[in-house]
């Protein structure tokens, strides 16, 4: 029987990726292995559809992934204000169209969602139900009550509006489902992407592996 060698601890340190749409997190972070070799781990996914920085960590720099997962995250998204769906983005179904809010009302959920918050956690999400992934409950048409999280919205803010869609610029704390709050203002996210995680940005991407020190010394 052929033993399975292991990954190499170099390159260490993390790598910032651009995803782009349609590939999984972990397509994408496949990619990285097979040019490296070396080990690698995730500071955060992101779900097939959406686009943005994935911070990957490479080699020995692995076992430091608690201090990245925990960082703050920035987000665009477009949410489409007439419409929800089963997952909470466009690869779901359409559970219930409506017209969409007035501005006052908009508003008014805004300030709602801003600070410390506390929502159903989607159900196409990898938290485990029961012991299985809410996502593949949801693939089998299982429906389950999901449960709630609580999470702290820092900065949730409108730099685009055309009626029946509105365009946020939010930062929120580690765990918090972007789609959960495109629900809880009664639409659903029609693009997500991750502008920054921490201190580092997705303007900032590219092949070059950051040293451990380097990355470490811009948490502090």
């Amino acid at each position: 029987m052929s033993r399975k060698i292991p990954r190499a601890l170099e390159p260490a340190g993390i790598v910032l990726l651009d995803k782009p749409a349609g590939i999984s997190s972990f397509a994408a972070i496949a990619g990285l292995r097979r040019t490296t070799g070396a080990r690698t781990g995730h500071a955060g996914t992101l779900d097939p559809f959406a686009t943005g920085l994935l911070v990957v960590l490479s080699g020995s720099a692995t076992r430091l992934a608690p201090s990245f997962v925990k960082l703050d995250k920035r987000y665009v998204t477009e949410v489409d204000l007439t419409s929800m769906t089963s997952t909470g983005d466009p690869e779901g179904e359409v559970v219930e169209a409506h017209e969409p809010p007035t501005r006052d009302e908009l508003d008014e959920r805004l300030a709602a969602l801003r600070g410390e918050i506390e929502l159903p956690i989607p159900a196409a999400s990898a938290v485990k139900i029961g012991g299985e992934r809410a996502y593949r409950l949801h693939r089998r048409g299982v429906a389950v009550e999901m449960p709630l999280r609580r999470s702290r919205v820092h900065n949730l803010d409108v730099v685009g509006s055309s009626g029946d869609t509105v365009t946020l610029d939010l930062r929120v704390g580690s765990g918090t489902y972007v789609r959960a709050i495109a629900a809880a203002l009664g639409g659903h996210c029609r693009t997500l992407r991750r502008t920054e995680v921490g201190p580092f940005s997705v303007e900032e991407a590219g092949p070059r592996v950051i040293p451990t020190d380097e990355a470490l010394a811009r948490l502090a």
